[in-house]
């Protein structure tokens, strides 16, 4: 008998629109000879399904389920495909906790604490051969913060929203006269801000999964961009970055990165599939963490289908894994 799987997208941020484009991937790609699929789309203002008639149908948040024409479906699991707030930062993994049904993300308090980089920072702080820049977390901005954090760290800098994604307000500072401008435009996106020292290296992104034979790491991509850093345009623009996947690692490299990222996922106490992102230094080849993404980008453009079929799997197959292992 098939599971009622529902695939939930949309969200509360700037990035629901990037969210919605991994929902089409996404939907392309499940099995429907095993899962019944409903695409549900959340927002500020409804949560709803809309039908092949263009018919909107309400969830009864009670229970998450719908009812079309007279039948009410409920839900075996939850495919998590909403980036930002409430798919990634724990809200509506806590609710699916409370209400009993299973999901493909990891569980709320993981996805709480991997959506404030500075948190996270913390956590992975101490795992063998993890290094981490510089930083100085903020919780206001006043007319001395931009001075302060010049008297701590070292420019260039990254200025970036602690709870954010898709790189949406973040800017790299070179000189003193560009921070408070980039303190200002992370401040509109949260309100916490972390300012990180510049590690020159290669970056590279690299995705972890808990698949039926344990958890396992797929092939780092190396990200070689035109742009200042890998931004929102780096992303989701096609020729704007060239993205190598396997990524140019040696086999010591690639052994250790590999160790690291396993252990800082099962530190963080992660399931499903999520894309670890760091940076080798020029000249040392250190390990230097940038952040952990708990509900990956699913587009046409994005890393974590790039690497999947770098193993010689099929997306299709690969999603149908990560529903079965959810919902066992």
């Amino acid at each position: 008998m098939k599971k009622v799987i529902a695939l939930v997208t949309g969200g509360f941020t700037g990035e629901s629109v990037i969210s919605l484009k991994s929902a089409e991937v996404i939907d392309k790609n499940l099995d429907r000879d095993r899962f019944d699929v409903y695409k549900v789309i959340i927002s500020a203002q409804s949560w709803f399904h809309e039908d092949e008639g263009g018919v909107k149908h309400e969830v009864n948040k009670n229970d998450f389920s719908i009812e079309i024409q007279g039948k009410v479906i409920r839900f075996d699991g939850i495919f998590i495909g909403l980036h930002g707030s409430p798919g990634e930062d724990g809200k509506l993994q806590g609710y699916f906790d409370m209400i009993g049904i299973p999901y493909t993300t990891c569980d709320a308090p993981t996805s709480a604490i991997t959506m404030n980089k500075g948190y996270t920072k913390a956590i992975v702080n101490g795992v063998a051969d993890l290094n981490i820049a510089h930083s100085v977390q903020l919780f206001s901005n006043g007319k001395d913060t931009a001075a302060q954090i010049l008297a701590q760290l070292d420019l260039p800098l990254f200025v970036k929203p602690n709870n954010g994604g898709s790189s949406i307000g973040m800017s790299k500072v070179k000189t003193a006269e560009e921070l408070p401008e980039a303190l200002e435009k992370a401040f509109k996106e949260d309100t916490q801000v972390l300012v990180e020292e510049f590690i020159k290296g290669r970056e590279f992104t690299i995705g972890v999964y808990h698949g039926k034979e344990g958890v396992k790491v797929l092939p780092a991509t190396e990200i070689v961009t035109s742009k200042e850093f890998f931004d929102f345009e780096a992303k989701y623009t096609s020729g704007v970055t060239e993205e190598i996947t396997p990524g140019r690692m040696s086999d010591e490299e690639k052994n250790r990165v590999e160790r690291v990222v396993l252990e800082a996922y099962k530190k963080l106490n992660c399931r499903g599939v999520v894309r670890i992102d760091y940076i080798l230094e020029e000249g040392t080849g250190k390990f230097f963490f940038i952040e952990v993404n708990t509900v990956p980008g699913q587009t046409e453009n994005s890393i974590i289908p790039q690497q999947v079929r770098a193993i010689g799997r099929t997306i299709k197959d690969f999603y149908t894994e990560l529903i079965e292992v959810a919902i066992v």
